[in-house]
């Protein structure tokens, strides 16, 4: 069997010849620190992205399979994006930066962590007329046909995604979450129609793909993103969203069964019980990455009130790589019995992180071989 096939195998409650040993990118300080311990060359990290073949490179130097992040993306954004410009700079190198949302960014020297937002240019219908409603206009260059035709071209033996876009988080992103709780409320015709627009061109995205061939590529699962969720729960009220986002997810998710895909992922961190059942009702059924942070999120408890129907992706708690062979032993051993349940693949958590020690992601990638080989 290849990578796509132990994958479907295992997604589908089917035999398969062993797990497949799935990863979700690095943070780049991570690969950094290991060109500076001499595991990587600067060159092995150069123009490495998610799905790229230095990226496959990697993965099998780890002992990783694939990148579940390996898709084929449509724009449902923005288009153009906003021109990034230097709005302010300040004594210390820090600077205020418009980005291509149309965010204005607090961006220190150094610094790795997501910057801090400063302000939105989309706060009512006056902004959302004068900058942003001649951006979400739909076209078919919105759908990279150059790439889709070296995809049918190319000769598969590991899983791809086709991203299907972002029906809340994007929106979430350019107007922040106080801006988006405050426009429900204070303009909610103009919320709808923000929400409908972007639902709209992210299923009419979806749909120019599979009539400009997109079967003939054979996409391995449909994709989406939102990353809605913090270590509370959601970012945006579960009732909301149901009425207003979740009838975007069930006209795509019928789209790309309609089209033979079964498997629809949805990548979002944080706490996500509360919006799992939506995402449910309305056709995703593998959640990515199951993130177990705080709350110690497992695909268990969901199996349970969900039943078989509901996969997952992810669920690999990766402070482990932190520490040593005894944590990740101790990790693998917690993650037998929900491999057992079955429909589910172990993926670390999120990306791996810069106190992730090498040789214990090394150790991880052997471990997993051996125990579920």
């Amino acid at each position: 069997m290849n990578n796509r096939e132990r994958t479907s195998a295992v997604l589908h409650y089917q035999k398969y010849d062993r797990l497949p040993i799935v990863h979700f990118g690095y943070w780049g300080e991570t690969l950094e620190k290991w060109v500076a311990q001499g595991h990587l060359t600067r060159e092995e990290i150069t123009g490495l992205w998610d799905g790229s073949k230095k990226d496959q490179e990697l993965a099998i130097k780890l002992g990783f399979d694939f990148n579940w992040q390996t898709m084929f993306y449509t724009n449902g954004g923005l288009n153009p994006g906003f021109e990034h410009k230097v709005i302010r700079e300040f004594p210390d190198g820090s600077r205020h930066v418009l980005d291509g949302d149309g965010v204005i960014t607090l961006q220190c020297p150094d610094a790795g962590s997501i910057p801090s937002e400063i302000d939105h240019l989309l706060k009512d219908r006056a902004s959302w007329e004068e900058h942003y409603k001649n951006r979400y206009k739909w076209s078919e260059a919105r759908v990279d046909m150059a790439a889709m035709a070296n995809l049918k071209k190319e000769k598969r033996e590991n899983p791809l995604g086709l991203h299907c876009g972002s029906l809340f988080g994007h929106i979430r992103n350019v107007l922040g979450v106080e801006g988006a709780s405050y426009l429900y409320v204070d303009d909610e015709p103009l919320f709808r129609e923000i929400v409908d627009i972007v639902g709209d061109i992210c299923y009419r995205n979806v749909e120019f793909v599979f009539r400009s061939g997109g079967k003939d590529v054979g996409f391995d699962f449909a994709h989406f993103w939102e990353d809605i969720c913090f270590k509370n729960g959601p970012l945006i009220s579960p009732t909301v969203f149901s009425e207003y986002v979740g009838p975007h997810y069930k006209r795509i998710t019928d789209l790309v069964r309609a089209n033979g895909i079964d498997i629809v992922s949805l990548d979002c961190d944080g706490w996500i019980d509360a919006l799992i059942p939506i995402w449910f009702e309305n056709g995703v059924n593998t959640m990515f990455p199951i993130e177990v942070g705080t709350w110690d999120a497992s695909i268990a408890p969901w199996r349970s009130r969900y039943g078989k129907k509901l996969r997952g992706v992810g669920g690999m708690n990766k402070t482990a790589f932190a520490h040593d062979r005894a944590a990740v032993d101790a990790e693998i051993e917690r993650l037998k019995p929900l491999v057992a349940l079955g429909g589910y693949i172990p993926c670390p958590d999120h990306r791996i992180a810069p106190d992730a020690e090498w040789d214990n992601v090394r150790y991880y990638c052997d471990r997993m071989h051996s125990v579920f080989g």
